[in-house]
């Protein structure tokens, strides 16, 4: 199971791909910003610094070489992202 290294927060956590990342991340009381929950509209974007991640369907958000969307990718291996988020 993929490890999920949250940076700056040195926070790490199992991810499993069974629900998005962006819900792991609430389930833990990590809470990103986002808006639709299907990679149309970017808000949940964060960098990533490390690892590898894909997507089932391409979004349909423009997204940098070193971003990923976290209500839609699949996590293929440990990553380590960047993110701002609410406790």
């Amino acid at each position: 199971m993929p490890k999920i290294s949250l940076l700056p927060q040195k926070i790490t956590l199992q991810h499993n791909n069974q629900i998005s990342l962006l819900e792991n991340l609430e389930q833990h009381g990590i809470y990103p910003e986002y808006q639709c929950r299907s990679g149309y509209c970017g808000a949940c974007r964060a960098k990533l610094i490390k690892g590898k991640v894909s997507y089932q369907e391409t979004p349909l958000a423009f997204l940098q070489p070193n971003e990923i969307l976290l209500c839609c990718c699949l996590v293929e291996q440990d990553i380590e992202i960047e993110i701002k988020y609410i406790k």
